[in-house]
């Protein structure tokens, strides 16, 4: 910029282009134009007016500048921090990311670790809690021991509250006594907490639940109260007073229990019933006895009669006398012997009448169980008398001779000696298949894998087979079969010699013992056998002889669900009646089974039924197809306008015609019905004639 000085020594500044203000923000690089002279002397006072303007203007540019650089500045402030806080979100996601995967990490490193657990599991075995079966060997020991101190709180308890001697005298060994039988009943409440049951057929071992179960159960409410320490009452009564221990007869059902599960288990289930009886008896027996006594000391000893007597008496003052006299005493009264002095006190009268009501209930229902069971145990033996006795009348009743009837009842001597009376079907018919056929196996499978045809076979056929075996007793001198019977079942000695003899019955040609068999070519029924299915030798029993019989209808039932088995038992009986030359070669010669003859008869009568229901049925079907298409017909015409007949009319001939045609049907049943009352009037009459013939001198 250039100043051109004035005359007057004032500098004027040089007017400002609107150019060079507009452009002053921009610093526009084009060139100022330079003011004229003419200009430079014209301008007047106005322009200090336009500087202060200009300089507040540029005081507002400022402004507005530094306005903007503070927005910029907060702008930029505002995105830094967003900036930051985005950021610092990032970092926490980036850390709970990765605290994520580290729980993911943890969860994935304890599935590993309970995946090892597991396959350590594996391969040492599952742990087995110890849970007590209720159908084991150690409950029923446990069971044993646990009634041994219910027994005696139920004998001890009654007898040291009524006799003061028996508690003095021997105080110490009933507080040992009591209080081991206290420690058994917690051990018994810990035992029924480890004792499982079932469910759904499967024995629970989960702790929880056995406890759950056993807390929920009144049994366990019994248990707590019969272990109540009433024994803190001593310390208020004294010790003479054993009767606070009475919560301790509550654990009687233990017992029970335990003589329940020993009936089911002893070989002699009736005698211990009885036993059982008799300590009941004693029981009650005992706790009348010290109920007397006690009433007696209440009355006052000796006070009459009726009571016990006086103890100033030297015999009557012992505590063995006191128990043995009231003992007796309760017998004659439970008995309803009535050999006692008689009541004289009211008092006295009821306590009697009480205990003879006891007596009748009681002893009429325990004579009552003894005399069924005493039945009970000889009702086989009664069972097997009335089987001989049968026999016996029919034998007399038929006049059978003498020998035959010695050989009968000796043959059932035998088998009552020998313990054979009883017939195997019978006793097992109430135990399912599967136990059946495991008991058949134990017993009969070796004796029937001695068969030569049956040792190869299949053990599902074995099976069948032993369930289907009957085990028959022959005496001796009986025939088990003869030459030329039919052979319908096949013989496998278990015990005792058999002879095969010829046609006289004396000489032997050989003699057959355990284990050996015979007639089982015959049973199966193999195409060209010389014999047939006939016996071809005399056998007969030496002795007493058992034998498991298996007959060929029961073989036969066993065979249809093993084909394979029938053709190898096959096979092997042509093999055996080749070595023996028993077996037809020549086709020409090989007769015709006739039971395969009427299987194939049968299945053609069969195969014709079912082809006749089949057409009756296409017939039938045929029919109702046809009266469609008719009835079909006749609606289109009575669309068209055409003259239709009446359905009735249809209907009408359509009925002629089935009665014409059901008449044709019966006609030949008619005719054959005629022709047989014609042939039975004609027997009828030949008959009659035979008679008349008959009648005739």
């Amino acid at each position: 910029m250039t100043v051109v000085p004035a005359s007057g020594g004032i500098a004027i500044p040089p007017q400002m282009s609107p150019i060079m203000e507009v452009d002053t923000e921009e610093d526009s690089e084009e060139p100022i134009p330079a003011p004229s002279a003419g200009r430079v002397f014209n301008i007047n006072n106005s322009n200090n007016n336009e500087e202060e303007d200009k300089k507040k203007k540029k005081k507002e540019k400022k402004e507005k500048k530094e306005k903007k650089e503070k927005k910029e500045k907060k702008e930029k402030k505002e995105k830094t921090e967003k900036k930051q806080k985005d950021e610092k979100e990032k970092e926490n996601e980036k850390e709970k990311e990765k605290e994520k995967e580290k729980e993911k990490e943890k969860e994935k490193e304890k599935e590993k670790e309970k995946e090892k657990e597991k396959e350590k599991e594996k391969k040492e075995g599952p742990k087995e809690v110890f849970v007590i079966n209720p159908a084991g060997l150690l409950y029923y020991q446990w069971l044993l021991i646990i009634t041994i101190p219910v027994m005696y709180n139920w004998t001890g308890i009654i007898a040291r509250a009524c006799f003061e001697e028996l508690q003095h005298n021997y105080l110490l060994i009933w507080f040992l006594l009591d209080y081991t039988s206290d420690l058994l009943y917690l051990a018994d409440m810990a035992f029924r907490a480890r004792t499982g049951y079932l469910e759904q057929g499967l024995l629970i071992k989960d702790e929880k639940l056995l406890l759950q179960r056993y807390k929920g159960s009144l049994q366990f409410r019994i248990d707590v109260i019969s272990m109540l320490p009433t024994d803190i009452f001593y310390f208020v009564l004294g010790l003479d007073y054993p009767e606070i221990r009475i919560n301790k007869l509550l654990r009687l059902n233990r017992m029970f229990e335990f003589f329940t599960i020993s009936e089911t288990m002893t070989n002699y289930p009736n005698i211990f019933r009885i036993c059982t009886l008799i300590m009941y008896i004693i029981i009650i027996i005992h706790w009348n006895a010290c109920l007397f006594f006690s009433f007696s000391k209440s009355i006052g000893f000796g006070s009459d009669p009726w009571v016990y007597p006086s103890l100033t008496e030297d015999e009557f003052g012992e505590l063995m006398r006191k128990y043995s006299f009231s003992l007796y005493w309760s017998t004659l009264t439970l008995t309803t012997i009535g050999e006692t002095p008689s009541p004289e006190l009211d008092s006295e009268f009821l306590f009697h009448v009480v205990d003879f009501l006891v007596g009748v209930l009681i002893f009429a229902t325990i004579v009552g169980n003894i005399a069924t069971m005493i039945s009970n145990m000889n009702a086989a033996q009664a069972q097997f008398q009335a089987r001989i006795d049968n026999i016996k009348q029919y034998m007399h009743a038929r006049h059978v001779s003498k020998d035959l009837e010695i050989r009968v009842i000796k043959w059932f001597d035998y088998l009552w000696t020998n313990k054979k009376a009883q017939d195997e079907r019978e006793v097992l018919r109430y135990l399912p298949d599967k136990l059946r056929a495991e008991i058949g196996m134990k017993v009969h499978l070796d004796t029937l894998k001695k068969v030569r045809i049956f040792a190869d076979c299949e053990a599902g056929l074995l099976i069948e087979l032993v369930l289907k075996l009957r085990p028959q007793v022959f005496s001796p001198g009986d025939y088990i079969c003869r030459k030329g019977d039919i052979g319908r079942e096949m013989y496998i000695i278990k015990d005792g010699k058999l002879a095969v003899v010829a046609d006289d019955g004396v000489t032997q040609f050989v003699v057959l013992g355990d284990g050996s068999y015979f007639g089982e070519i015959s049973i199966l029924n193999i195409k060209g056998s010389k014999a047939g299915n006939r016996r071809t030798a005399n056998i007969r029993s030496i002795g007493y002889s058992d034998l498991f019989c298996l007959s060929k209808d029961d073989l036969m039932e066993a065979l249809t669900e093993y084909p394979d088995a029938k053709a190898m038992l096959e096979e092997k009986g042509r093999q055996i009646l080749l070595k023996d030359g028993l077996l037809e070669l020549d086709p020409a010669k090989l007769k015709p089974d006739e039971r395969d003859l009427e299987d194939r008869v049968n299945r053609v009568y069969n195969t014709m039924q079912i082809m006749q229901t089949k057409v009756k049925k296409l017939l039938a079907d045929q029919e109702e197809t046809q009266k469609d298409i008719k009835r079909r017909i006749a609606q289109i015409e009575r669309f068209a306008g055409e003259v239709v007949e009446d359905e009735d009319e249809e209907e009408e001939m359509e009925k002629k015609e089935e009665t014409e045609e059901q008449k044709k049907e019966e006609e030949p049943e008619k005719e054959k019905l005629e022709e047989d009352k014609e042939k039975t009037d004609e027997k009828e009459e030949e008959a009659t004639e035979e008679e008349k013939k008959d009648e005739e001198p």
